[in-house]
């Protein structure tokens, strides 16, 4: 059995974690030889060696959020691999008086995978497809949709480890610096509640309070409906984080909104004697935005006060890559190229420094399609560019599926990729 072992923080660099704490994966010809991890004994790699293409595994808890967890495995599941987890399935039998009976029991069955549902928002995993192997509960072909949990094992099996299957790996094991932001966009009487991760970012709470307009100077029911306002906000941050394990609070709003609810967290933390939050102070930053929607974030984490506080995350230097790519689309045009096409020649010149690459793309329900971008991404990598892997629901991520999900920085103009593209359509 190939043992893999992997720092989980930087106080357990080599410690045996039990395999009930881990999403471990493993190739399909250990399917074939029945080779199994034996409880306690499954460690990861890291750095993962060239062997590791056999298998490899993701830690779901303690050490990684759930919600991250669940990211990188929709990331690694992808269709026509063999998943293997723990059910619950209601099966119908016959009684000894010829009647049917109706029961659920705990069973481990293997599914082809043919879909992937992931929910952010409620932390749900749902991989759904055919059953594959013997079960003396349920028929091989028949339908099931397996969920995945928190300390809940599941075994995968891929005809091939690609290397951004084993960068999602390598990934999901660094104990280095991460984005644990907590973000607060706000105007009247709307507030959006977030929580920015590493590779998620994901709404947490939408807080809608009526507050009373100051017209024919009804300004005590104005400040009455705003102090009401902000204490449901302050509730439901305290309700949502632990301030003391948060890098950063970031409060965006137009006008004084985001100040003033500031004042009022604080306020309220003298009040109630919250010494976590009184301490937790310097971490909070507010910026000016545009409205309290979610889509004002990103103007909110552009600002300069919020990169020097997460400059070491990777999240901060893909934010910042997103914006040095839009400015250069009007600054610098022909060293800012996207779409599939016109980076696929970049790359054929070898031109790119910078390839700006979401994940959306290596989830394609085509193998051919996902080969082509892991081809394209390793050849850019081979020339010594930068690849930069965006997660689609972070909203740098957001904005880069708007162009088509790629781009690239090149580090010499090329003019008319676009045309090079047309002409040879029309051939």
């Amino acid at each position: 059995m190939l043992h893999l072992i992997s720092r989980l923080n930087s106080s357990s660099a080599t410690s045996a974690i039990h395999t009930n704490r881990y999403l471990h994966t493993q190739n399909k010809h250990d399917a074939v030889n029945k080779a199994q991890p034996r409880e306690g004994q499954l460690r990861l790699h890291h750095p993962l060696p060239r062997r590791a293409r056999r298998h490899g595994s993701l830690p779901s808890s303690p050490h990684t959020p759930l919600l991250t967890a669940q990211w990188h495995a929709y990331n690694l599941i992808l269709p026509n691999d063999v998943l293997r987890a723990s059910a619950l399935r209601k099966v119908t039998h016959l009684t000894t008086t010829g009647s049917t009976a109706s029961q659920r029991v705990h069973t481990v069955l293997s599914i082809t995978v043919d879909k992937i549902d992931f929910d952010p928002q409620e932390s749900a995993l749902h991989i759904s497809g055919r059953v594959c192997e013997e079960n003396k509960f349920v028929a091989v072909g028949a339908h099931h949709t397996l969920d995945l949990e928190l300390h809940r094992n599941f075994s995968l099996f891929k005809s091939e480890w690609d290397s951004v299957a084993l960068q999602t790996i390598q990934e999901a094991c660094n104990p280095g610096e991460k984005a644990e932001i907590a973000a607060i966009t706000l105007h009247d009487g709307l507030a959006c509640i977030c929580a920015v991760g590493e590779h998620v970012t994901v709404l947490r709470q939408r807080i809608e309070v009526p507050i009373p307009r100051k017209r024919g100077g009804n300004i005590e029911a104005h400040e009455k409906g705003l102090e009401k306002f902000y204490a449901a906000v302050t509730e439901a941050f305290l309700r949502l984080f632990d301030v003391e394990k948060l890098k950063a609070v970031l409060l965006g709003s137009p006008g004084f909104y985001a100040q003033k609810l500031r004042d009022y967290i604080f306020a309220y933390a003298e009040k109630s004697e919250n010494k976590p939050l009184l301490r937790a102070k310097p971490k909070f930053i507010v910026e000016h935005t545009s409205s309290g929607h979610k889509h004002a974030l990103n103007e909110a984490l552009l600002s300069p006060a919020v990169k020097a506080k997460l400059a070491d995350t990777r999240f901060a230097k893909e934010t910042e890559a997103v914006e040095r790519f839009f400015k250069m689309i009007h600054t610098e045009e022909e060293r800012a190229w996207y779409g599939g096409k016109e980076v696929a020649k970049a790359v054929e010149k070898g031109a790119v420094g910078t390839l700006l690459v979401s994940d959306s793309l290596f989830r394609s329900q085509s193998i051919s399609e996902r080969k082509k971008w892991v081809g394209i991404k390793e050849e850019v990598e081979r020339q010594g560019g930068e690849v930069m892997v965006l997660s689609s629901i972070h909203e740098s991520g957001v904005r880069l599926d708007a162009l088509g999900g790629v781009a690239a920085i090149l580090t010499y103009p090329l003019a008319d990729l676009d045309e090079d593209s047309d002409r040879e359509e029309n051939d």
